[in-house]
């Protein structure tokens, strides 16, 4: 088959061109929301500040954060594969891209709001659930411009840009956060910790940031976004939308079904390389005892080997293959997060050596999880099986907090109230290892859509 241009104009453009660093400024922008507000600040605010805690037969904190990502999740799951589709017949990417990150921006100033009681806890519970559903949809959206701004030849680089602008993203905040509002005693502006103040003004400053580097991509959006009149002008039902994804799985299991294996292969470690990050705050200030500035010099200290480890590893993917370089480092990180388990009354120190160890295989398992399957498809059909890609692993968004939540609950009921978010651990490694056995029957050389 003949390649097929991706970008609209069939040459795409320069990797420092305006399109795409306007489109990578968004990704920086969003370290506000997936880097500070749901895993190493706003998550570990609501865990571990004791005006939170529930008394004698109240559900803990962590395990009410874990069933409220558990609902995100699962409405994730179901709404935004087709919003993303709808958006792309209505050649209205870039609209839908600046209505969802607004709504983003507008619940991270709300966080504010989010005052230390059991009345809060819901508060913060109900938009950090919202929030998410809506910056997924957000995601949808913005990778699917993606295919606007870049050609065959440079989708990787321009893909590797932003992905690597997101974590550079996160440092940068996660630095500014930390010497100008969390570590000192008085911050900027005279903010100090009491009532949660310096947490709650962050939330401001996260909002801002999602604002003000998503601005450019509001731009330029519109104008780099391929049209596709026909498809606009036929309005189509939201059961139309789930029928014609069941039809592609249809068309995959007949054609390519090693590709179909590993779909939901993916879906399921990917899923579980979310909740590392989502929950390992959590685990570092509830079991390790980890203050919140000691969590945010964890997140940039874990972002940078991400970042670096990456990178590294592409080479070895060319080397060996994906498929060995995601085995090696799902059973790296089982073997890590187990570690931390077995090791968590050794204090901080353990969770410095074995958490670092687990965040270096998550940029890894990542990026050969994406090769592994841009090494299959034929020309001409990346944007087809890319976006069943993206479906899979969010029709399965539930499982991590969901495994999270029910081991926290076991743990609950041998230690006691409090006791049992060191099995949250397990919760998460029996996902990647439920990934990892999904994964190994699957033969590259039969993973071929036709």
């Amino acid at each position: 088959m003949a390649p097929t241009a991706i970008g609209p104009s069939g040459e795409g453009h320069g990797l420092f061109s305006r399109p795409v660093l306007s489109w990578a400024l968004w990704d920086w922008g969003s370290a506000a929301f997936n880097a500070v507000i749901t895993t190493f600040v706003f998550t570990i605010y609501l865990t571990s500040h004791p005006g939170f805690a529930g008394t004698e037969g109240q559900a803990s904190p962590e395990t009410m954060l874990g069933a409220a990502m558990t609902v995100a999740g699962l409405a994730i799951a179901l709404f935004a594969p087709v919003n993303g589709q709808r958006a792309d017949r209505q050649g209205k990417r870039g609209m839908w891209l600046m209505v969802n990150t607004l709504l983003v921006v507008a619940i991270s100033a709300s966080l504010f709001f989010v005052t230390p009681s059991r009345p809060g806890l819901w508060l913060g519970l109900i938009l950090l659930g919202v929030g998410n559903i809506v910056f997924e949809f957000a995601s949808v959206n913005y990778n699917a411009i993606l295919n606007d701004i870049a050609t065959p030849k440079n989708i990787g680089k321009i893909s590797g840009f932003g992905w690597g602008m997101g974590y550079l993203g996160g440092i940068v905040l996660l630095l500014i956060v930390y010497f100008g509002l969390i570590s000192p005693e008085v911050g900027w502006f005279g903010v100090t910790s009491e009532n949660g103040l310096d947490v709650r003004v962050t939330m401001l400053l996260c909002a801002l940031w999602t604002l003000t580097f998503s601005i450019p991509v509001f731009i330029t959006a519109r104008k780099t976004q391929a049209k596709h009149p026909a498809q606009a002008e036929h309005k189509q039902s939201y059961l139309e939308s789930y029928r014609q994804i069941f039809r592609l799985i249809k068309r995959l299991w007949n054609t390519s079904r090693h590709t179909v294996y590993f779909l939901l292969a993916s879906a399921v470690f990917r899923d579980g390389l979310a909740g590392v990050f989502t929950f390992g705050g959590v685990i570092a200030a509830k079991v390790f005892g980890f203050s919140a500035g000691d969590v945010i010099i964890f997140a940039v200290a874990a972002n940078v080997v991400a970042g670096i480890a990456t990178i590294a590893f592409g080479s070895l993917d060319d080397r060996f293959g994906p498929k060995r370089v995601i085995i090696f480092s799902l059973v790296s990180m089982i073997v890590a997060g187990l570690c931390v388990f077995f090791f968590h009354d050794g204090g901080t120190t353990m969770f410095w050596i074995f958490g670092l160890i687990l965040c270096i295989f998550v940029g890894p398992a990542q990026s050969a999880s994406r090769t592994f399957l841009a090494r299959i498809i034929p020309q001409g059909k990346e944007g087809e099986v890319f976006g069943l890609y993206a479906t899979t692993g969010r029709a399965v968004s539930f499982l991590a907090p969901a495994a999270f939540t029910l081991a926290v609950m076991v743990g609950e009921a041998i230690n006691g109230i409090g006791g049992g978010t060191p099995f949250g651990i397990f919760g998460i490694i029996v996902v990647l290892a439920l990934g990892l056995a999904l994964l190994l029957p699957v033969k590259e050389s039969e993973s071929r859509y036709h």
